[in-house]
């Protein structure tokens, strides 16, 4: 089976990694270091704070569409960059990797859309939004465990190659 050739770069501080409306051809993990997302056509509005452990073009990857927000590194930060042509290779010929990994994109967007929603109340008083969203089920703690300590096992051996 062919492996997704992962690259480890270096970026420098105030490099755009993500230009909003241009296609990205590559999928990233911060490893280290701290990202901006804000949408450049709207004066910069920051939309977000990215850092380490988290991933960042998940979206257009998903979608296939040109992403909506620029990604700019703050300070000097490490990233892991997985092409997409080589990850959608390993996608399609892997089904137990394709299912792992659409489940950790999936609970990584769903857990950036609870905090949007946290920060914007959607008109709910934030103990009353806290009560309509819940917590994670017991089962679902257990899987998010597992999958943190994959993740700080790759980047672990991320770092020290």
């Amino acid at each position: 089976m062919v492996c997704p050739e992962r690259k480890k770069e270096l970026i420098p501080p105030d490099r755009l990694l993500i230009k909003e409306g241009n296609v990205s051809d590559a999928l990233y993990i911060v490893v280290s270091g701290s990202f901006s997302v804000a949408i450049e056509s709207q004066n910069q509005t920051e939309l977000a704070i990215i850092s380490e452990g988290e991933i960042v073009g998940e979206v257009s990857f998903i979608d296939t569409r040109p992403p909506l927000a620029s990604v700019r590194s703050r300070e000097e930060s490490v990233v892991l960059s997985l092409p997409r042509v080589q990850l959608l290779s390993k996608l399609q010929q892997d089904t137990n990797f394709a299912s792992r990994f659409y489940r950790a994109i999936c609970l990584c967007l769903s857990d950036r859309l609870r905090g949007t929603v946290s920060r914007l109340g959607y008109g709910y008083d934030l103990d009353e939004l806290e009560a309509h969203i819940g917590g994670f089920g017991q089962a679902m703690l257990g899987n998010l465990e597992l999958a943190e300590a994959k993740f700080n096992w790759l980047i672990k051996n991320v770092r020290s190659s």
